[in-house]
């Protein structure tokens, strides 16, 4: 079994509802994702899938979260918070709908809030 992992960046403000302390008010964050697949078979010139595919397919999916105020954007207004653990929820579905099928399939995303604490969603 392989994984291929592929990284990007995404820079957005949010607030937790529910939260009692300084994050219950507006601020922004600079989030690292981390998307990895996994894949049982590699093609005959020794690949699962390209980097460069899951690269644009997360640059795709960050571009409905980047410079926007997470609390505005339609997934978090149906009364999920824009916390790191929903976000990496959000990428995972997106991703899936994308990848999922044949031999390839989204396996995990860590969604980085700071340099040093992250949220990591497996199914």
């Amino acid at each position: 079994m392989w994984e291929i992992c592929v990284e990007d960046t995404f820079s957005s403000a949010h607030q937790l509802i529910g939260y009692e302390g300084k994050c219950e008010r507006l601020h922004g964050h600079n989030w690292r994702v981390v998307l990895c697949v996994k894949c049982k078979e590699i093609n005959d010139i020794g690949i699962c899938v390209d980097f460069k595919k899951l690269k644009f397919i997360l640059k795709n999916i960050l571009e409905d979260l980047d410079h926007k105020i997470l609390n505005e954007v339609p997934f978090f207004k149906e009364g999920r918070n824009p916390s790191a653990e929903n976000i990496s929820l959000f990428i995972f579905e997106r991703a899936k709908e994308e990848i999922n099928g044949g031999k390839v399939f989204v396996s995990s995303v860590k969604v980085y809030e700071t340099e040093t604490s992250y949220v990591e969603f497996k199914e």
